[in-house]
Parts: C-alpha cells; structure tokens; sequence
C-alpha cells in the first residue's frame, strides 16, 4: 500500500523522520545510538501486515460498495446512474428514430414509390419493393432532413418515463439475489429461478409499458400523418387534449394489450429457451485449454468457454423470439394509428393477404408478396 494510505501514512511518516534524525544527530552519538533511534520510532511488529492477516482498511471500501454514504452504492450516486441510463437511452432513441419511423409507414402500407426489378440469389427476376435508405431520401426530400425525426419528442419522454418507472421499481420491490442457474442443478431447482427471474422482469416491463404507452400512441400518430400531411397532432400537451377529448382515457391505451402479449411471450420464450441451452446442453467443464482456466483445478475462473457461451445464448434467442412476436408489435401499433386519419394511406399493393403479419420486419430486401398487385405474372 502506498504511503498515502491512511493505515500506513502515520507509522511510514515517523519512520522516516526517525531515520532522518538519526543521521543528523550521528556524530553526536555514533551509529549505535542513530540505529537505536530508527528502530525506536519504527512501528511495532503487530501493526505491520501480515499475509494472512489483511489490513482492516479494505473493509471501509467493501461497505461503501454495500451502499454507504459516499460510496458507488450510496444514494447520492444513484440519481446519477439513472440520469445517466437515460441520456444513454435518449441518444440511443435518437439515432435510432429514422429507423422506426420509416418502419410505421411501411408496416401501414404507405409505399408512395413503385418498386424495381431485381434478381434474386437463385437468378429468377422478383420485383423489390424501396429500401430503408430509399424510403428515407424520399422522406428527405418531402419534409427535409428534420422529416426523419418527426414524432421523436414523445417517443423520447415515452423511453424516459419508461428507465424512470422500472428504476423506481427497482427500489421499492428490491430484487432477491438470483442465483446462477447451471447444469449441476436438478430440474426444479433451475427452473424455479428462471421463473422467479422471468416474474420479475415481466412485472417491470408490464407496468413500464402501460405507463408509457399513452406517449408512445402520439409518437406513432405523429410520424404517420406524413401519409396525409395531416397537421392533427402536433405538440404533445395539444396532442393529450385532442385525443382526450375526442376518444376519453380509454384512448390513450388503443394498442396496448397486443404490445402487452407481445412482451410477456418474448421474456418467456427467450429466458426459458436460454435456460434450457445454458442449463442442459453447455458443459460446464469445458475449458480453454487442458488442465487451464475453467475447470476444476481453477473453478473460480470466469475465463471458460462454458460462461463465453452463456454470454451469448439469450442474446441470440432474443433475436429469434422477437421474430416470432413481430405480429403482436405489428397489430399494436396498426390499432395505434388505425382509423384516425385523414387520408387513408396508398396500400393498394398489400390487399389482405397471407404473409401480412410480418408487414416491416425487413428494411432492406422488402420482395414484392405473390397477393399484390405489383407481382409479376
């Protein structure tokens, strides 16, 4: 430790200051008497640290951890880290907004550009509908650059409230500590965590979305008034009192219960997927090299393959449940925004048809379905 360290400072600053007097004083009293002095002033052997026995002054640094005032923990660092959550998520929506905009007006069935002819992998000729990067010069082109953010100031308060809510939670219904779940536990056992962990997170994720919801209903009028250049809702203090007015509470909540569905089958198809992978199917002895990190000669290693696995799996199942539950966020959001236009948008190529429920899920390669009126014959 260094000699700034409080439990080394004192005894580390007289040892050295005794040294220093015995040199000066040596001609008056020889070697002997200076060695005397610097062994005097030198700490007693019960305050020196011992290998077995660590100083106490890790322990001061573990309780600020825990939550101590001035600690990581502490509450004064913790409006902090959620008002830091939040500017992450508004960047994040941000950047991220020209995306889910041209997304809605796909999935209404606003294609104001015709398709292109193209080929595809197998060299037969399918006509393709605008990509993302064409539908969104269009965009540009209308209503100007500022056009890719309509509707965004909603959909950031709607994020917002949303970090903010499951925060808050977070603090008045503290979550248990989960164990990890491997393959060594029984069946019960695993399975129990994983459904106490799902509960939890399908509690916080209901009660933020129904909290939210009534921003994200305006963010989705917003943007698809670029149908009709409908001018309806503007603000979003103006935008509660037309709909308010208009349609009641009941309103502000038209979508919802798709969107609800939607949430509560991913966190269980993905955490319950994941679990059974990571559980049953990853070995926990499989290391990096025989005999090295990971397996039972080193069992507190965090460098196995087994956890290098683990890392990935729900990342992956998520991406394949949300493909599964893609319909569930396509209704929401159509009963968001159906019937509250002015003009209707220009949907003749997507008559109903088989192969609608995944209307917007691709951006870049959009074919052209065999029920539209663009198919070639």
């Amino acid at each position: 430790m260094g000699a700034s360290d409080p439990e080394v400072a004192p005894w580390a600053r007289g040892g050295a200051a005794g040294m220093a007097g015995a040199g000066a004083g040596a001609g008056a009293r020889g070697g002997a008497a200076a060695g005397g002095e610097a062994r005097a002033r030198d700490p007693p052997p019960a305050h020196r640290a011992h290998p077995r026995h660590p100083r106490p002054a890790a322990q001061p640094s573990a309780r600020r951890m825990d939550g101590a005032p001035g600690g990581l923990g502490s509450g004064d660092s913790a409006p902090t880290t959620e008002a830091l959550f939040v500017a992450l998520g508004a960047g994040v929506t941000a950047l991220s907004h020209p995306l889910l905009y041209v997304k809605l007006l796909i999935q209404v069935g606003h294609e104001p550009m015709p398709p292109t002819l193209g080929t595809n992998v197998l060299g037969r000729k399918v006509l393709y509908l605008p990509s993302f990067f064409t539908y969104a010069k269009y965009i540009v082109q209308v209503d100007g650059k500022i056009g890719l953010f309509r509707g965004l100031s909603p959909r950031l308060m709607s994020n917002a409230l949303s970090t903010v809510t499951r925060g808050s939670m977070k603090k008045v219904f503290p979550p248990d500590e989960m164990e990890q779940v491997s393959n060594k536990d029984d069946m019960k056992t695993s399975l129990r965590k994983v459904v106490k962990e799902t509960s939890y997170e399908m509690m916080m994720q209901c009660v933020s979305r129904m909290l939210a919801h009534p921003l994200h209903v305006i963010s989705m009028r917003c943007m698809v008034q670029f149908v009709g250049r409908e001018a309806k809702y503007s603000g979003v203090l103006s935008s509660i009192g037309k709909i308010f007015k208009e349609e009641g509470l009941l309103g502000f909540f038209v979508g919802l219960i798709p969107h609800l569905l939607g949430d509560v089958v991913f966190l269980w198809g993905c955490n319950l997927l994941a679990h059974f992978i990571n559980a049953y199917l990853v070995d926990d002895s499989v290391s990096d090299s025989p005999g090295g990190l990971g397996n039972d000669q080193n069992p507190g290693s965090q460098f196995s393959q087994a956890l290098a696995i683990r890392s990935y799996t729900k990342f992956v199942m998520g991406i394949a449940v949300s493909m599964l539950t893609y319909p569930f966020l396509l209704v929401g959001d159509l009963m968001a925004v159906n019937n509250y236009l002015a003009s209707p948008p220009s949907s003749s190529a997507f008559p109903p048809a088989q192969g609608q429920l995944f209307r917007g899920s691709s951006l870049l390669f959009r074919r052209v379905s065999s029920g539209s009126c663009f198919a070639l014959e």
